[in-house]
């Protein structure tokens, strides 16, 4: 059919209003698995420590004479572990005109970049906490570094070939000094994963949490050991696992697979969230920047570490592939 000779039409006509809705859809994902899972805690100095201990391994031989003297045994002393405190910020800058002016989807242009900073502040610190980098001190010209969670993970650890495992300042104590080496890539296996837990709990750890990357998520759930009833945990309370989308049963007990987007893709967590924490000495703070111009500014920082309060309670397995 054609339209009629002289009809006016959208085409024609001058003054139709702009039809924008009043929402705005963001896509970009803001869960952060890691650091909404494991404690918190606060820190008081740029380099702050903890220490680790363990019980000393069973003695078959512990049977004594009657009557026996008792001589004194010297005690293992503890390992003092550290890590370093990172600055990290986001800024914004709003000239006034754009915040004067009637906008659609928001009524305040700072206070919406402002909450996009906030979730993009949280998504780094997630990539930075679940990553093996090492720490770095600092100085009047270098940022420190907060060493990453993996980079304290050196006794439960399944590494490729020619792979290494991070290493402390001081040999068995101090601040994770260098980054481990993941070694040839593999595809990641059921028996690797069964190795990991196995490791962790023979030294005394009980994992609640494996934390993988999209795709080797999807190996996971092509293992037997995953349960045949999937079920989601639901809520946020103390004990729950936040994100868990499976669980796997082990000989050890259940673990919670946990998808995270953030993580290194080639890596695969296992977590005691009890037993790691992510320390503040600043909290997140909103602060105005000094007016240079017609626009205001505003930056949101905070300043945290890792701190991984014994190792061997996780595990982790490296240079990892789905295929």
């Amino acid at each position: 059919m054609a339209q009629p000779t002289n009809t006016f039409d959208t085409y024609d006509a001058r003054g139709i209003r702009e039809d924008l809705s009043n929402v705005i859809y963001n896509i970009s994902p803001e869960e952060t698995p890691f650091i909404s899972n494991v404690g918190k805690t606060m820190a008081k100095s740029t380099y702050f420590e903890w220490q680790e201990d363990s019980l000393a391994a069973t003695d078959l031989n512990n049977a004594q004479i009657e009557g026996d003297d008792a001589p004194a045994v010297e005690p293992s002393p503890t390992s003092r572990i550290g890590n370093y405190t990172q600055i990290s910020r986001k800024t914004v800058t709003v000239s006034g005109t754009l915040e004067a002016v009637d906008k659609a989807g928001r009524r305040s242009e700072m206070a919406y970049q402002m909450a996009k900073r906030a979730a993009e502040l949280k998504r780094d610190m997630e990539s930075i906490a679940t990553s093996g980098q090492a720490a770095v001190a600092g100085n009047s010209t270098t940022a420190r570094n907060t060493a990453g969670f993996g980079a304290f993970l050196r006794t439960n650890t399944s590494n490729g070939a020619t792979g290494t495992n991070p290493t402390l300042s001081g040999t068995t104590s101090g601040f994770p000094n260098a980054a481990g080496s993941a070694g040839t890539p593999r595809v990641y296996t059921e028996a690797i994963l069964k190795s990991v837990i196995a490791s962790v709990w023979t030294n005394g750890g009980d994992a609640k949490m494996l934390m993988v990357g999209p795709a080797l998520k999807q190996a996971v759930s092509g293992f037997t050991g995953i349960a045949a009833q999937r079920f989601n945990v639901q809520g946020a309370k103390p004990g729950t696992i936040i994100g868990a989308a499976d669980i796997y049963v082990s000989d050890f007990g259940n673990l919670e697979v946990v998808p995270n987007r953030f993580m290194p893709a080639t890596v695969a967590y296992h977590v005691d969230p009890s037993m790691a924490a992510i320390a503040m000495l600043r909290p997140f703070q909103k602060q105005e920047l000094a007016r240079t111009g017609d626009a205001d500014k505003m930056m949101l920082i905070c300043e945290w570490g890792v701190k991984v309060n014994n190792e061997k309670a996780h595990g982790v397995a490296r240079a990892l592939t789905a295929t």
